[in-house]
């Protein structure tokens, strides 16, 4: 007999969408792919023969202290305290909200999440039996007396991404993560902050991570390489409170022993040569590019369907639109009919949400079939109106 456990356990609608566009007459905003030439190609054979033979063996659960070494280091270049004792490498920093919902989560435990927030979060969230509330930013209203609403006495887990939000692109201040982590501190559940984005940022630095700035609540701070370097060398890390790393090491043991050594090692040779800042000096233009080229075919497109703000990093656009409509028939359609794929932005909402959105991806495709998608886009949906 099946867990019960799997009644809860849904399809990640990314993953089916990616299904369908990756052909090649499909042009993608649904997942959040880097560009194929932003790609970090490493240079394998540049790699010492015997640190290349250890890689392929069985290795150490917490990460190859190097690689934790250097993390540290750059999360103290932040204001984040910690050190390499504290870094967890993982497979993908997927694994680390998988982690942190087998360390907390049992069937009615209550987790605050942001709305929208990152639908694998709430599908990780949902399997193991949460109860999720959710908060918004409000204009007027300051972001920590939200936060502090949604907070519930048995609130077991706050899960945020304050750095350009999937799916939002929001960025929180500084001086808005100084009053979260206030209201936090004075909350006994524990801070999961999830930072996958920070380096993809076009106008300006983020500020430094909110878990920084906590000085009694328990806290695990999370990033990855997938959008910076590569996906497929499915490596992430995660930074945790002291109290907490012990028992997260031991989930990892169980899960899968270790993480990719080649990718650990292909990673560390990435940090250790400095490679890293030059690589995202390639790669930043191109996106703010493709972001700028987004943001006008979208006021030429969309102009009077939609609102949306102009994202300072990531990979993505948050639209509002101005027609109340069922947007998974609408992903449906512009797949089916028009040869376009979009994320319908019901999937990022623990409740119902009170309109209609949708999640644009302006990394992948090239600017000139952003514009043409856009296109696509605004002539259905002003088809809709007139039909309407």
């Amino acid at each position: 007999m099946l867990a019960q456990r799997i009644s809860r356990l849904t399809s990640s609608l990314v993953r089916d969408i990616l299904a369908a566009a990756s052909q090649p007459d499909v042009i993608s905003f649904a997942g959040g792919l880097p560009a194929e030439d932003a790609l970090f190609v490493p240079d394998a054979a540049g790699l010492a023969p015997e640190r290349l033979r250890a890689a392929l063996q069985y290795g150490p659960s917490e990460g190859e202290l190097r690689l934790r070494e250097l993390v540290a280091q750059q999360l103290n270049s932040l204001g984040l305290s910690c050190g390499p004792q504290q870094v967890l490498i993982l497979n993908g920093s997927q694994q680390g909200i998988d982690l942190m919902a087998k360390l907390l989560i049992e069937p009615g435990r209550r987790v605050l999440v942001e709305a929208p927030a990152y639908l694998a979060a709430l599908q990780a969230f949902r399997l193991f039996g949460a109860e999720l509330d959710g908060w918004s930013r409000v204009e007027g209203i300051s972001a920590e007396a939200k936060m502090k609403e949604g907070l519930q006495a048995d609130t077991c887990m706050t899960y945020l991404t304050p750095t350009f939000q999937n799916p939002s692109g929001a960025c929180y201040s500084a001086a808005e993560r100084r009053g979260m982590a206030a209201v936090l501190d004075a909350h006994p559940g524990i801070v999961f902050e999830d930072d996958p984005y920070r380096d993809l940022a076009y106008d300006g630095p983020a500020p430094a991570p909110l878990v920084s700035h906590l000085r009694a609540a328990r806290w695990v701070y999370q990033g990855s390489f997938s959008k910076i370097l590569a996906p497929g060398l499915r490596l992430g890390f995660l930074v945790a409170h002291p109290e907490l790393f012990p028992h997260l090491l031991r989930l990892k043991q169980a899960a899968d022993l270790h993480s990719n050594r080649l990718s650990q090692l292909l990673v560390t040779q990435v940090l250790e040569d400095g490679l890293l800042a030059g690589h995202l000096a390639r790669i930043l233009p191109d996106y703010r590019a493709r972001r700028d080229v987004m943001a006008a075919s979208l006021d030429r497109h969309l102009g009077g369907l939609a609102s949306w703000t102009l994202p300072a990093g990531g990979l993505f656009f948050w639209v509002k639109l101005a027609q109340p409509l069922d947007s998974q028939s609408l992903m449906q359609r512009m797949l089916r009919d028009e040869r376009v794929a979009i994320m319908p932005g019901s999937a990022f909402f623990a409740q119902p949400a009170d309109a209609a959105y949708l999640r644009l991806n302006f990394s992948h495709a090239s600017p000139e079939r952003i514009a043409e998608g856009l296109a696509r886009l605004g002539r259905v949906l002003r088809s809709q109106r007139t039909a309407s």
